[in-house]
């Protein structure tokens, strides 16, 4: 079992930069692949970033590619998520998940969640 908790958003202009972080609870972090999802109001939760439990394989989304890096420093049971040229259309509520090893994008996968950290984004 592990237990996420995600902080790192708030209130941003457009093109500015957040880091989101998620520290993992137990000691077996290293085992689990982790996810960042967010949800806008009236829309579904959708997929962000995912990295492998290593952090030899990291995937985007194409809405983010170029612009948001998923890490993770196992030793630190931590998860990042830095977000550069932020743009009104990010703004949701950001959420890491954790799988045990397999690297995945759909959120029905993930068997761990956080509470969530508000990301808003102003024009």
């Amino acid at each position: 079992q592990v237990k996420l908790v995600e902080s790192g958003g708030g209130l941003v202009q457009a093109g500015g930069s957040l880091r989101l972080s998620c520290v993992a609870s137990g000691r077996t972090f290293s085992s689990y692949a982790m996810g960042w999802f967010r949800q806008a109001p009236g829309k579904e939760r959708e997929f962000v970033a995912a990295i492998s439990w290593s952090g030899g394989t990291t995937y985007y989304a194409d809405s983010v590619k170029g612009r948001f890096t998923i890490s993770r420093d196992n030793a630190k049971n931590m998860a990042y998520l830095q977000m550069n040229s932020l743009k009104p259309e990010d703004t949701a509520v950001y959420y890491c998940a954790a799988e045990r090893w397999s690297i995945v994008v759909r959120a029905d996968e993930y068997d761990h969640w956080g509470q969530g950290t508000q990301v808003t984004v102003s024009s």
